[in-house]
């Protein structure tokens, strides 16, 4: 991959409630984010209801089937406003983190955190 072409971001977000205000602030905040960041924007994918309380979240397993097969082209990468995005509970949290790694990508925050240099280092282990 030539380090010349920007990664793609794929947003990602859940939202239980019935009011989208708070959703609709984050995905303002992700949109600015990307663009300074010079990154591609891929899309948005969004979990409502029951489906951003489980672990058995159906847009994000569409938005990491896509990751994957846009991870062969160039970098790719989920974007979240903030770590709780993913979830509340750091260790179903690191779970789908370990989940977009396998996907090809990496996670990043809106407040500039990432798993990017783990990411690195997980995929230069051998088994």
């Amino acid at each position: 991959m030539s380090p010349a072409v920007a990664p793609v971001a794929f947003v990602y977000d859940r939202c239980a409630s019935r009011s989208y205000r708070q959703l609709e602030m984050r995905m303002i905040g992700c949109d600015g984010y990307t663009d300074r960041m010079g990154w591609v924007l891929a899309g948005r994918w969004i979990d409502l209801g029951e489906n951003a309380l489980t672990m058995q979240r159906p847009r994000l397993g569409a938005l990491l089937g896509t990751m994957r097969e846009e991870s062969a082209r160039r970098e790719v990468l989920c974007l979240v406003h903030n770590w709780g995005r993913l979830s509340a509970d750091d260790a179903d949290r690191l779970a789908l983190q370990s989940r977009i790694v396998e996907a090809g990508g990496w996670t990043g925050t809106t407040f500039g955190e990432s798993d990017r240099r783990g990411r690195t280092l997980m995929v230069g282990r051998q088994p």
